[in-house]
């Protein structure tokens, strides 16, 4: 699935561009969309833009793909208001962040993504990303929480992969890769995917490594990583977005336009992520 980035221009969201992003990538192969995640800024969207965007996507994809639209938030009513409003957009699912500043205990972690899943039909998977939250899940809280009819899924963000064999071991939850690095790994030990910040640029590519390793093709997958690697590491020379949104700008996706407080990337980031991209300029046109 492809964590899409939220484009703008001019200090507006670029509707034009964010659709022609989601025909581009599902041509490409992805097999699901993610807007308003972390790549998509969304700390910077209004609630009127965020719900905007995702029913911008839900339009653009017309039911190709499924649409996994992000709703978390540190506050549950607000989480729980872009969670309905998504669900009435016509999202597949929705992807719920742990609450960020606030870092709540173990028992209002495990309330709040409860009293989301409570308010919605939809799935919900849940997105564990300490780096960002400041707080994780435990592996009792995720046992707990797996009991609820509507989580059905998980993205690791944590960078452990021994607890993606916990999880797998001891709860029905799917667990999706929230770094691209840790894709294959992920998918070698039972993982059934990536939301992925590079297939902004190469879905094609990353979906032949997720299918590879889906197929247990270790070989396949392990050459379609390495030939990939040095721009997954680009992606993170900066904060994300601000390298894979530079990239689409320089490639005339869309423009590299961001919100602060983040700002464009120093002269010597940029070189060094075009080098990266130099292999790959005739797929990412």
């Amino acid at each position: 699935m492809v964590a899409l980035v939220t484009p703008f221009r001019n200090g507006a969201v670029d509707h034009a561009a964010l659709a022609a992003l989601c025909h581009r990538v599902i041509e490409g192969g992805a097999s699901g969309v993610v807007p308003c995640g972390t790549t998509g800024e969304s700390p910077t969207l209004s609630h009127n833009e965020h719900d905007a965007v995702v029913a911008s996507v839900v339009e653009a994809t017309a039911g190709r793909v499924p649409v996994v639209a992000g709703t978390g938030s540190n506050a549950t009513a607000e989480a729980i208001r872009l969670t309905r409003a998504a669900e009435d957009a016509g999202a597949s699912a929705v992807l719920s962040v742990c609450p960020y500043y606030n870092r709540p205990s173990q028992e209002g972690l495990a309330r709040h993504f409860e009293a989301i899943a409570d308010a919605t039909r939809l799935p919900v998977v849940l997105y564990d990303i300490p780096g960002r939250s400041a707080v994780t899940l435990s592996l009792d809280t995720l046992r707990r929480l797996a009991q609820h009819p509507q989580i059905r899924a998980i993205k690791e963000a944590t960078g452990k992969l021994d607890r993606v064999t916990e999880i797998l071991s001891t709860t029905k939850l799917a667990v999706l890769s929230g770094d691209d690095a840790l894709t294959l790994p992920l998918l070698a030990l039972g993982g059934t995917g990536v939301i992925s910040v590079l297939s902004n640029l190469l879905p094609r590519r990353m979906t032949r490594l997720v299918e590879a390793g889906l197929r247990d093709d270790i070989e396949a997958a392990r050459k379609a990583h390495r030939t990939l690697e040095p721009l997954m590491k680009a992606m993170f020379l900066d904060t994300n977005p601000i390298p894979v949104k530079t990239a689409l700008g320089i490639l005339g996706h869309c423009d590299a336009e961001l919100r602060l407080p983040l700002c464009p990337m120093t002269p010597a980031d940029t070189a060094a992520l075009e080098a990266a991209m130099q292999p790959f300029l005739g797929e990412l046109r």
